[in-house]
């Protein structure tokens, strides 16, 4: 069994176009919630989001790149360059057929949907562009990475909606550690702010119109954002060999499925995968200092998650730091692990806890200690990221400090 450590990361969500801006604004609690601007955003019932703003493609794409690129291809390629770029890697050789790609998306090219479904039904045009399927495939974001950087090893894309890319991750993880893969690329990315989009999840009816607000009492929804993150696994002798900077290790990883509700979480579903988690990592409760909660906003999800940390760390639980970042970039669905994921390094490499922010009530059944409003400065060595996900899916990853 190989250790496996992250050497690369790299992002664009709401809070920031890079890595260093995004803790940045986690540090601080700053909000990248807001305003969104999509077309017939007046016909929408929920008109706020994590939405990435001052982006133009033209700045790092040509015109034949944009027509074969949905949003979330380009946000994947964005932040995989600046992983691969941190890590410092050339995938030449032997090196670029031990190195593959696992991305998480729930929602794949879901602007490129939206625009064909207006083409067809809406203009009653009857032809559309001849790269509308490799626009809109779900894999396209990690064949793009895998074409761009000669990844030449195992390469796919998971989608189980908001724990796609912790998924990812998890499988990312097993391949390098068993040995099959030297290095993998791996992270998520979600694109889902458009009208349709939007609209779907209006239909839930699990949306909040003016904030998210993680653990406190007055919560009332989730609201979406987008963008993706990216990391480079890497096998630890084989980074050490090459001077590599560590941000972190990545030490276990579980999975399992809830089996009974496609939209309802379950308590001992959330509790078995932390647990699992813990055995796969080899540790205890008490070594744990901080969680990046699932924390969607939605009393159902809060309540649950919560209840399942106390049942699993028991009395370690009142030492647990526990917070939700979608306070302040959003759910980025399928992406939203991977984003998160960068709070864990931050906690770990750093020492810098992100905080809850909106946190305004304190809820009975959410007893924990979820960092509110404003970051803390702790040592921290290992970090939990949960991701629970409809349809009953939970992927849950232990990291360590380097």
């Amino acid at each position: 069994m190989k250790r496996v450590v992250i050497t690369g990361a790299g992002t664009i969500n709401a809070l920031g176009q890079d890595v260093p801006s995004t803790l940045s604004a986690m540090a601080e609690g700053r909000c990248g919630i807001g305003p969104i601007n999509v077309r017939d955003v007046e016909r929408l019932n929920v008109r706020i989001g994590g939405q990435v703003t001052e982006y133009d493609p033209d700045e790092y794409f040509n015109r034949q790149q944009i027509a074969l690129y949905d949003r979330f291809t380009q946000f994947s390629l964005l932040a995989a360059r600046q992983a691969i770029g941190q890590s410092g890697l050339t995938f030449i050789g032997d090196l670029s057929m031990e190195a593959g790609v696992v991305l998480g998306t729930a929602g794949g090219g879901v602007n490129t949907w939206d625009e064909n479904y207006r083409t067809v039904y809406e203009e009653g045009k009857n032809r559309v562009h001849p790269f509308v399927v490799p626009k809109l495939m779900n894999n396209a974001g990690a064949s793009h990475i895998s074409m761009e950087y000669n990844l030449r090893g195992p390469t796919y894309t998971v989608a189980t909606a908001c724990s796609s890319s912790n998924h990812a991750m998890g499988q990312a993880f097993h391949l390098v550690r068993s040995g099959a893969s030297r290095v993998m690329v791996t992270g998520g990315s979600e694109a889902m702010l458009s009208f349709g989009g939007i609209k779907a999840w209006e239909g839930l009816r699990v949306m909040s119109r003016d904030a998210c607000r993680p653990f406190s009492a007055n919560r009332n929804g989730m609201v979406q954002g987008e963008g993706a993150a990216i990391f480079v696994f890497e096998e630890m002798e084989h980074a050490r060999a090459r001077g590599a900077e560590i941000l972190a290790e990545v030490i276990g990883f579980a999975m399992t499925s809830d089996a009974t509700d496609i939209v309802m979480p379950s308590r001992k579903g959330a509790a078995q995968t932390i647990a699992a988690c813990l055995r796969d990592a080899r540790i205890s409760g008490d070594e744990v200092g901080y969680i990046n909660a699932h924390g969607t906003g939605t009393s159902a999800n809060d309540k649950t998650e919560c209840a399942a940390v106390a049942d699993t760390f028991g009395p370690y639980a009142d030492n647990l730091m526990i917070s939700s970042t979608k306070s302040m970039h959003g759910h980025v669905i399928g992406g939203t692990g991977a984003v998160e994921l960068l709070a864990c390094i931050m906690a770990l490499k750093d020492g810098i806890v992100a905080p809850t922010i909106g946190y305004e009530e304190p809820d009975p059944e959410c007893a924990l200690d979820v960092v509110p409003n404003e970051a803390r400065e702790a040592k921290i060595d290992v970090a939990l990221s949960n991701a629970f996900a409809f349809g009953g899916l939970n992927a849950v990853l232990a990291l360590r400090s380097a």
